[in-house]
C-alpha cells in the first residue's frame, strides 16, 4: 500500500508533437504509466484541444499550452519553419506556466516526457529542476541515422554504393530516410529531425517506441550513449496484453472511419484472403502511381480493401471502383487497428510509416512496402531484409512501382513459396511484440522508469 501511495505522488507531464502519429503513441504510453499508478497529465496545444477534445476518451488528464497559433495551428504559419520557431518561443513559456499551475494544485510535476521533435522542452525541465525524458516516435534505426548526421559521423551528401552506420545492416543510399538521401528536399523537416539530438546528452532517459527484440543490435549500440529504454509497441492494450481495462482504440482519428462497413465486408471474406491497402493520412501518390497500383490490385484477382482519402479520389482510374466492386472495397478512411487484426487480412500494402509498421508487426500481417518519403525507406529495408516479414516493391526507371510488380508482390506474399517464410516470420514478430509488453522487455523498462520516479 505504501508503495502504491508513493507511486501516485509521482507526476509525469507528457508533451507530444502536434500530429496524430505523435499524440497517439505518447498517449498510449501515458496509459501504461497510469496503469502503474503514476499520475499523468497530457499537454497538448490549445488548437489541438479545441479540435480533438471530443475524441479523447481515456482517463488521462489533459491540459493545454500554446504553440502561438491557438486559432489555427500550423495552417496559420507562413511555413513549417516559422511554426516551429513560434512554437518554441511561446511553448517554452506556456509549458513553464503549466508546470507552475500544476504545482499550485497540489500535484507538482516530477518529470517531463517530451516528444523528440521538441527538444526545447528539455531545457524547460532542467531549468525547473525536473527529470527530462525524451520520447522517440520513430524506429531506433532511423534515430541512429539522424544521430550520425547531426554529429557529422555520416557525411552528406552520401556517396558510394553502400552506407555503413554502426548498429545497422549495410544500407544502400536509397535505404536512408529521404531527408538524408535526397538532401535539400525538405530543409525544415531535415533540420527538425536532425536537431532532435541538439541537447539529448542532458536527458535523464531516452524512451523509444519499439521493442528490444525487434532492434536489438542498434538498441545495444545506442544504449552505450544514453539511458535508452524501449517501451513499445504503443498499441491499445486489448491487442497486446489486455491488462488495461477499456483500452481498445487510439483516441485520435484525423478522419471519420467507415467502421461498420469495413468490418462487415471483411466478415464475409475467407481467412487471409484480403489485401489491405493504406498509405496513411499524409502520403500523396502521383496519378500514374495510383493508376499502376489500381491495375496491380485488379490483376492480382484478390479481394482488396483500399483506403483512398477524399482528397485522392480523383486520381483513381475512371470506373475503377465500379469495375472492381465484386472484389474490392474502396473507402475514404477505416479503423486500421480493427482491420489489421481481422482474420481476413492476408497482406498489407503500405508506405511503411513507423506506426503502420509496428501495427502490422504486432498483428502478424505480412507487408508489401511502397515507401514514399521520410523514414519509410529505412523501415521498408528492415521489413524486407532484416525482419523478413514482407517484400519491398521495386521501382522502375521513373521511380514508379508498376502494376505488374504490385501484382507479383501480392501473389508472392499470399500464395507464393517465399510467402510461407514471410508469413511464419510475421507470426514470430507478433508473438514477440506481445511478450515485450506482457511482462517482457518493454514492460520491465517502463517499470524501471516508474521505480526511479517513485524513489527519487
Amino acid at each position: 500500500m505504501e508503495k502504491k501511495m508513493r507511486a501516485q505522488s509521482a507526476h509525469c507531464l507528457v508533451l507530444p508533437y502536434t500530429t496524430q502519429g505523435h499524440i497517439n503513441p505518447m498517449l498510449q504510453f501515458s496509459k501504461r504509466l497510469q496503469h502503474k499508478q503514476i499520475k499523468v497529465t497530457l499537454a497538448i496545444t490549445r488548437f489541438i484541444f479545441k479540435t480533438t477534445m471530443h475524441q479523447l476518451s481515456s482517463s488521462v488528464a489533459v491540459e493545454t499550452i500554446s504553440d502561438g497559433y491557438d486559432e489555427g495551428g500550423r495552417a496559420q504559419a507562413e511555413s513549417r519553419e516559422a511554426y516551429l520557431a513560434r512554437f518554441q518561443q511561446v511553448g517554452e513559456q506556456t509549458l513553464a506556466d503549466l508546470v507552475e499551475k500544476l504545482r499550485d494544485t497540489g500535484h507538482p510535476v516530477d518529470c517531463i516526457v517530451y516528444d523528440s521533435f521538441l527538444p526545447w522542452a528539455l531545457d524547460v525541465a532542467k531549468r525547473l529542476g525536473l527529470v527530462g525524458a525524451v520520447f522517440f516516435t520513430q524506429s531506433c534505426a532511423v534515430d541512429n541515422i539522424y544521430y550520425h548526421v547531426y554529429n557529422q559521423l555520416l557525411k552528406l551528401p552520401v556517396t558510394g554504393p553502400k552506407v555503413l552506420v554502426p548498429g545497422l545492416p549495410l544500407l544502400e543510399p536509397s535505404d536512408l530516410p529521404s531527408f538524408v538521401y535526397d538532401l535539400g528536399s525538405y530543409p525544415p523537416l531535415y533540420r527538425m529531425v536532425v536537431n532532435q539530438f541538439s541537447n539529448i546528452d542532458k536527458a535523464d532517459w531516452v524512451l523509444c517506441n519499439t521493442f528490444y527484440e525487434l532492434e536489438q543490435e542498434v538498441v545495444d549500440w545506442m544504449a552505450k550513449l544514453w539511458r535508452l529504454r524501449t517501451i513499445g509497441p504503443t498499441l491499445p492494450s486489448i491487442y497486446l496484453d489486455n491488462r488495461l481495462q477499456d483500452d481498445k482504440a487510439y483516441d485520435l482519428n484525423l478522419f471519420k472511419p467507415n467502421t461498420d462497413g469495413c468490418i462487415q465486408w471483411l466478415d464475409e471474406k475467407p481467412d487471409g484472403s484480403v489485401v489491405y491497402v493504406s498509405f496513411g493520412s499524409l502520403a500523396e501518390l502521383g496519378i500514374e502511381q495510383m493508376e499502376e497500383l489500381a491495375w496491380g490490385l485488379r490483376a492480382s484477382n484478390k479481394y482488396f480493401l483500399w483506403v483512398v482519402r477524399a482528397s485522392e479520389e480523383a486520381k483513381l482510374p475512371k470506373d475503377f471502383v465500379e469495375e472492381t466492386s465484386r472484389k474490392g472495397l474502396v473507402v475514404s478512411w477505416c479503423p486500421q487497428l480493427e482491420v489489421l487484426a481481422h482474420k481476413a487480412i492476408g497482406c498489407f500494402v503500405t508506405h511503411c510509416g513507423w506506426n503502420s509498421t509496428l501495427e502490422a508487426l504486432s498483428f502478424g500481417v505480412p507487408m508489401v512496402a511502397m515507401p514514399q518519403w521520410s523514414d519509410q525507406s529505412t523501415n521498408a529495408k528492415y521489413v524486407a531484409d532484416v525482419w523478413g516479414m514482407g517484400l519491398k516493391a521495386k521501382l522502375n526507371e521513373k521511380g514508379i512501382v508498376r502494376g505488374s510488380e504490385v501484382e507479383d508482390c501480392i501473389r508472392e506474399v499470399i500464395e507464393g513459396e517465399g510467402g510461407e517464410e514471410i508469413r511464419r516470420n510475421a507470426v514470430k514478430w507478433r508473438e514477440l511484440a506481445k511478450e515485450a509488453v506482457d511482462g517482457g522487455s518493454s514492460d520491465r523498462n517502463i517499470g524501471m522508469f516508474v521505480a526511479e520516479l517513485v524513489n527519487s
